[in-house]
Formats: C-alpha cells, structure tokens, sequence
C-alpha cells in the first residue's frame, strides 16, 4: 500500500467527511502472519458479524474453516459448494423440512439465479481484513467497504459517478451480505471499467448492521480515481456543505 495514498485519503476523507466512518479493506494472502485467525465457529456463523470487530480497528485474518457460514465461504472464495436443496431455502422452503427465506420465488428461479452467478477462486489460502488506518506498507488491498448512513452513501455514490459517462458507476447487485463486499466488488477489480457496488440489502444479513447503514465497497483501482477527484468535484461546493453539517 502507499503510504502517500493511504496518509492523503485520511486528511481527505476528514475534510470532506468529517467523522463519518473510514472503510475497512481487504486482501488475500498465502503468508501466515502475525494477525489473529479466528477459531471455528461452533454453529453457524454470520462473516458480517464478526467484522464488526474489524470496523472497531482488529485486524482479522480468515481461512476457509474459519468461517462459519456456508455461503460466505462461496462468497468469499473459498468453495464452489452449496447447500443440498438450496434452490428450496432460498425460495419456498420444504414442508417438515427446511424452511425457506422466500427470497425467491421458486426452486426453479433459484437454480436459473445461480447458473447465472459469477464466481471466483480465492487468489491466497487467507483473507485478511484490516481497517484503513492499520494498513500497512506491505499490503495490498483489493478492496475499500464502507458502511455508511444515506448522507455519506450520497458523496460516496456521486464521487464515484463523477468521471463516468455512463449512469452506472455503480452497481446493486441481489445477493447475500458477503458477496457485495467480498465477490462482487473483488471481481469488478478485474475488469477493464470497474464499478463500485452497494450493498448490505440481504436481510439476513441486516441484524448486523445498524439499521441505517448499508455498504459501499470500491475496487482499489477505482478508489484511487476517486480519491484524485475529491477536490475537483462536488466535495467542494456549497451544495456538499450543506450534507456535511451533518457529518460532523
């Protein structure tokens, strides 16, 4: 990571954002390291609850079975597996069976999502996760997930508009948690135009989150764009400081 950036985007974000959240980042890796893996979960295990600790400044390192929920696994790119009948928990469930989340309309539609779904293989044997300001020179994030209320999802959503031409610098795509900060975003990294993307829709994933938050995560490759084009933009008029009142 350059520290110039990393340094620069603080003093930046402060400025226009006030106290407003600083995002949390993340990177795979094959190094073992100093950073705390956390034990296998007993039971299930939602990933967005355990960051929690990585927004509050831990840094947190994941293998595969240190998560504790199948889809995050996927989501993350750690297997290709699903859950038997998953077509039926996403959708209407099976009677004396299994309950579902009806978030689908059918087992059919289910199948026709997933067929339809991107999917990658994580890059490291671990994903380590680690909060802007602990970054350090040797990383290299991938990524930048904000968690914010709908003031600074506005600035984030404009500035990440600002140099496009096209109305779709971001994008909302339905899928779990997980994948809107993790998948999503990760694979739109790899791509010639990458797009930010907004999340924390999934509303099994809600409970873990305040109910006023939704995420913003930004390819790094974008983030950087963006951050040249904070004193340029909008950021800088009085229409900004109006919003940025209210940050304080």
């Amino acid at each position: 990571m350059d520290m110039r950036i990393k340094d620069s985007f603080v003093s930046l974000w402060r400025k226009r954002f006030g106290e407003a959240e600083l995002p949390i980042t993340f990177f795979y890796t094959d190094q073992e390291g100093s950073i705390e893996t956390p034990r296998p979960p007993a039971g299930h295990e939602c990933l967005l609850g355990v960051l929690a600790k990585v927004r509050a400044g831990k840094p947190l390192r994941f293998d595969a079975g240190a998560i504790g929920c199948g889809g995050g696994k996927r989501y993350l790119g750690f297997t290709d597996e699903l859950m038997p009948n998953f077509e039926y928990f996403l959708s209407c469930g099976i009677p004396g069976s299994l309950e579902g989340e009806r978030y689908k309309k059918t087992p059919g539609l289910v199948k026709q999502f997933v067929a339809k779904s991107p999917r990658f293989r994580a890059p490291g044997k671990f994903i380590v996760f680690k909060r802007w300001e602990a970054l350090e020179a040797s990383d290299n994030p991938e990524v930048a997930i904000f968690f914010g209320r709908p003031d600074v999802l506005s600035g984030l959503f404009t500035l990440a508009n600002f140099a496009e031409a096209e109305a779709h610098g971001v994008i909302a795509p339905f899928a779990a948690g997980c994948g809107t900060i993790v998948q999503y975003p990760y694979l739109e990294g790899k791509t010639d135009h990458p797009r930010a993307v907004l999340g924390m829709f999934d509303v099994s994933a809600r409970p873990f989150v305040p109910g006023d938050v939704l995420s913003f995560a930004v390819p790094m490759g974008k983030l950087r764009s963006m951050i040249e084009d904070m004193e340029d933009s909008f950021l800088i008029t009085p229409s900004w400081r109006k919003v940025r009142r209210r940050l304080s």
